[in-house]
């Protein structure tokens, strides 16, 4: 009996030294697929925040407007010059809404796979 007892303490001891690889993959595809979300809600924010900037006339020699400027300039990738209308607010209100439009359904996109092939829920 005494043998049996060892065995089954041992036994526990075992299970518990030993890592659930699948609730660590689950987990690590939950982190990652959040960091990617929060990036995607980041990046459209910037680009709604040179929007609003340019819209209401903010003085873009001022360090915030500038620093976002960049930021904007660099996230809308091809969607800058998409639309050419003639007002100049509405060019980028629409080119840059679009690429921050683009930023939050790619991110989504790309969480929802990261989750579902890391086999978090």
């Amino acid at each position: 009996m005494g043998e049996h007892a060892e065995s089954a303490d041992e036994s526990q001891a075992k299970q518990r030294a030993e890592i659930d690889w699948r609730r660590a993959r689950e987990r690590t595809a939950s982190i990652v697929a959040s960091v990617v979300r929060w990036l995607g809600l980041i990046f459209a924010a910037l680009l709604a925040l040179h929007v609003i900037f340019v819209i209401g006339e903010a003085n873009p020699m001022n360090g915030i407007v500038s620093f976002t400027r960049g930021w904007a300039d660099s996230l809308s990738l091809g969607f800058k010059d998409l639309f050419e209308p003639s007002d100049a607010k509405l060019r980028v209100l629409v080119n840059y809404g679009i690429a921050a439009v683009f930023w939050l359904v790619v991110s989504a996109i790309l969480a929802k796979i990261i989750r579902r092939v890391g086999g978090a829920s």
